[in-house]
């Protein structure tokens, strides 16, 4: 700024904390920090700059950018958004499709949380989502079910068939037939001759390697088999091989649910190199966009998470507990009080058998150390009469409420109506009965949260991320410290804006000026950003 001079009406210059504040908080148009003739700093909007004459001294510069200017351009465009913001698809409803709409209708995407759930269910949701996002984007998830293969089939032909044309991808550690099937029944050639994507995948991943599978062209062994089957044309079958197996990648640090716990700064740069290396090998027409999501509760994460070169955010932790969330009120009343500790990791209950963990609330509940105690009990025994008496009693009497063979009796109903082959395979192995046993509580623990169950409360299973407590500590003297004025598309519209005010301030101490510390950051007022 040296030398430059700022030309304008002094009346116009704020240099008491409240005016400011009040032109710091303007956006969407430029600001000037000037010097007057008695040694002040002030603030204003207005003038113009030149570098001689008279006039007062300079000594920084911001230009207009607002909480539509972050993120990248093309994601906007592409999903049709006014914002680079996304809700992630928390399971069993939880992302529910109040949660979507409210989004939607908001220029901002939410995914369905369809996991674990009937596909009849599944399918009114669709319904309800098209009916009132005729034009707007949305997505539904598509979690991997490498046990219950079925599962993972009949969601994506109810996709497929319901015409949903974009899918949230979690928890996949390889791609499967089912994925590579969606994503090539999409694929046609316009008039021009280019690729036409129509089934869009948003793959959510914490792995290199992973990450490294969506961005190829699916792989020609489920090609070959989809083609074989008809379930996929010749066009279908060449397409395929030409474009990368997602649009978009979502970077999945330390998140709620299904997490690797793994830190943003660390994992998201070795992502956007990897990305920058399979464009170079493929060449591929549009770039894939990388977004971030784990850890994002505030304005100073969500802005860390942009300027490492995140494409788009995605929430997830901080949405459950806001009014639209399909979880009961005792479960947001619950998070409403944590902090940033107050989680745990613990089995889950679709990846049992293999170890898979998630990430969930330990404060209020004992579900974190009853889940791994029957990890723990699964991995010593053979199957449940193996377990000794008085620790099977424990089990009986404190985890479960009822005898072991009374829970089999209910898997047993409930696997012959969503996946018979789960008993088949049960039979004549206590191994795998013992596994079900087990995911039963675990499965329906989460449902006892979602449904607020009474006398189930200390074994609610709620997921949940550090980025929780960290939104309660931001919000604690502001309106949104209550869970009934936790709107899902006022909160995002806040961590936006002040994510776009925190980039004005930071603008301002790059160029050497020091502000009071009251102007740090933007208060959350009693402003509601919603559209009418």
């Amino acid at each position: 700024m040296i030398n430059l001079k700022w030309i304008g009406s002094p009346r116009e210059i704020s240099f008491d904390i409240q005016g400011m504040s009040d032109k710091l908080k303007n956006t969407a148009i430029p600001c000037y920090v000037v010097k007057d003739l008695s040694g002040r700093t002030g603030i204003t909007n207005t003038g113009t700059i030149q570098s001689d004459g008279k006039g007062l001294f300079l000594k920084a510069i911001v230009p207009a950018f607002t909480a539509e200017d972050l993120g990248d351009a093309s994601f906007k465009e592409d999903y049709k958004l006014k914002y680079a913001y996304k809700a992630g698809a928390m399971a069993n409803g939880i992302a529910s499709t109040d949660l979507v709409i409210a989004l939607g209708k908001n220029k901002m995407m939410g995914s369905f949380g369809a996991a674990g759930m009937i596909p009849l269910r599944v399918k009114e949701a669709i319904v309800e989502i098209q009916k009132a996002l005729p034009t707007q984007a949305y997505a539904c998830n598509l979690i991997h079910s490498p046990i219950e293969k079925a599962l993972e089939e009949g969601a994506v032909n109810l996709y497929i068939e319901h015409g949903v044309k974009v899918v949230e991808a979690s928890a996949y550690m390889n791609l499967s037939e089912q994925i590579v099937k969606y994503r090539a029944v999409g694929l046609s050639l316009d008039a021009q001759g280019e690729i036409v994507i129509a089934n869009k995948v948003i793959g959510k991943i914490s792995r290199k390697e992973v990450a490294e599978r969506f961005m190829s062209p699916a792989p020609i062994q489920f090609l070959d088999k989809l083609l074989a089957a008809g379930k996929i044309t010749q066009q279908h079958y060449e397409l395929a091989q030409k474009v990368p197996m997602a649009d978009d990648i979502t970077v999945e640090a330390d998140s709620g649910g299904h997490t690797d716990n793994r830190p943003l700064v660390v994992v998201l740069p070795i992502i956007l190199q990897l990305r920058d290396e399979i464009q170079k090998k493929y060449q591929y027409k549009k770039q894939i966009r990388v977004g971030a999501a784990g850890g994002i509760g505030t304005p100073a994460s969500a802005l860390a998470a942009f300027a490492m070169g995140a494409a788009y955010l995605v929430t997830g932790s901080i949405n459950q507990a806001c009014v639209e969330s399909g979880t009961s009120d005792a479960v947001k009343d619950l998070l409403a009080k944590i902090a940033s500790t107050d989680i745990t990791m613990a089995p889950a209950s679709d990846m049992f058998e293999l170890g898979v963990e998630l990430q969930v609330l330990k404060r209020g509940t004992l579900f974190g150390a009853r889940a791994k105690k029957l990890y723990e009990i699964y991995n010593r025994y053979e199957g449940i009469d193996a377990i000794p008496a008085e620790e099977r009693l424990k089990l009986e009497k404190l985890t479960f409420k009822m005898p072991l063979e009374q829970v089999w009796e209910g898997c047993v109903s409930f696997f012959e109506e969503r996946d018979p082959e789960q008993i088949e395979k049960a039979k004549g192995n206590p191994k795998r009965k013992m596994a079900l046993i087990f995911r039963w509580y675990l499965g329906l623990s989460s449902n006892w949260a979602n449904a607020g169950t009474p006398d189930r409360v200390m074994d609610y299973q709620i997921w949940c991320g550090p980025a929780m407590g960290a939104f309660n500590e931001w919000t604690k003297n502001s309106y949104l410290s209550q869970t009934k004025n936790r709107k899902v598309a006022d909160v995002a519209s806040h961590l936006l804006e002040g994510a776009a005010y925190l980039h004005r301030i930071n603008t301002i101490k790059d160029q050497g000026v020091d502000l009071p510390f009251e102007l740090l950051h933007l208060g959350i007022e009693d402003k509601h950003f919603l559209m009418d």
